[in-house]
């Protein structure tokens, strides 16, 4: 049977583990930005909701309300000798019935028992019930604040943010960038409704193999819009926003392999940030860093897992003149 220092414990447990739940938001929106590549947030919030259903519906079966035990705890009988065993013994005293722990005690012993057996039970207990509800509400609070921090964040600091202007200027460079690799004229646009791409389709693009028109998710076109409109280079973001831009193109060139394709486009990803803004070294750094992480990107399916011709003079190197890969 758990005792009451036990529940204590596992509250404190859940209590902390809320507290971290909060903490890790946080660093998602601030910290590195290999959360936000590999973590998708609202798992964060499922998990913190489960956090607390599971707090509340456990506060309001009882599972914080721990009976009076009048008996020396188990530590007392080992420090001061009370091995002797009780059991409960009815008393009738002055037209009451009290049940007490009677272990042949006489005299005073025997009134202190009874006393004790009279006093009423803490108020507190009966206000027990109200507290997983408070502790409910203040949980779900704490989410819908974090909710709306992320909301905020998303639709007023990302691309969402931005007006119709800015967009338009964005994605026509997208498009022009998109042309030079696919060969012919094509179009870039950014898929802000989720209907192609996004989470629940788990691509950052999607683009018709040989045809003129590619999707991308708003946080890929945020994150190359800061490049080239903004000048703010976010390493890993950045990079993979690049490599994805090119990947696209590379379909749309008419290149259908994935493997193929993701490994053309971390060499045309280097020409691409330079276009965009970056320093020489710091393109070929973003893209070396996103060969290096493909088997990272390839988890979900094993056709973008690069081969090992995807190297300097091996058979998927687009630049034989060049020692540099990519």
């Amino acid at each position: 049977m758990e005792t009451a220092s036990e529940r204590l414990r596992g509250g404190s447990a859940v209590g902390l583990l809320r507290l971290g739940l909060a903490v890790f938001v946080l660093l998602w929106l601030l910290g590195p930005d290999a959360l936000q590549d590999y973590v998708p947030i609202w798992i964060v919030f499922l998990v913190a909701l489960g956090l607390e259903a599971n707090y509340f519906f456990g506060g309001w079966r009882g599972g914080w309300r721990v009976p009076a035990d009048r008996l020396p705890q188990a530590v007392d009988r080992e420090r001061y000798g009370y091995a002797e065993p009780r059991e409960l013994t009815l008393v009738h005293r002055d037209g009451e019935e009290l049940w007490i722990p009677y272990a042949g005690e006489e005299g005073e012993e025997l009134e202190r028992l009874i006393e004790e057996a009279r006093e009423p039970e803490p108020a507190a207990v009966a206000s027990a019930p109200g507290r997983p509800i408070g502790q409910f509400l203040l949980g779900c609070a704490l989410i819908a604040a974090l909710a709306l921090v992320v909301w905020i964040s998303e639709t007023r600091g990302g691309w969402r943010g931005l007006d119709e202007d800015r967009k338009a200027a964005a994605t026509a460079l997208f498009s022009t960038e998109a042309s030079r690799i696919a060969g012919h004229a094509v179009t870039i646009r950014c898929d802000e409704g989720g209907n192609v791409v996004g989470a629940v389709q788990h691509a950052d693009g999607v683009a018709q193999v040989g045809g003129t028109l590619a999707y991308l998710t708003p946080e890929r076109c945020n994150s190359l819009y800061r490049l080239a409109f903004e000048d703010e280079v976010k390493s890993s973001q950045t990079g993979r926003a690049i490599a994805v831009l090119a990947h696209e193109s590379w379909h749309l060139h008419g290149i259908r392999a994935e493997s193929t394709t993701e490994c053309y486009a971390l060499q045309s990803g280097v020409g691409l940030g330079r276009r965009l803004g970056l320093a020489g070294s710091t393109a070929h750094q973003l893209m070396r860093q996103q060969l290096a992480e493909n088997a990272l990107h390839a988890e979900g399916s094993a056709d973008y897992l690069v081969t090992a011709e995807c190297r300097d003079g091996g058979a998927l190197d687009l630049d034989r003149g060049s020692s540099e890969f990519p």
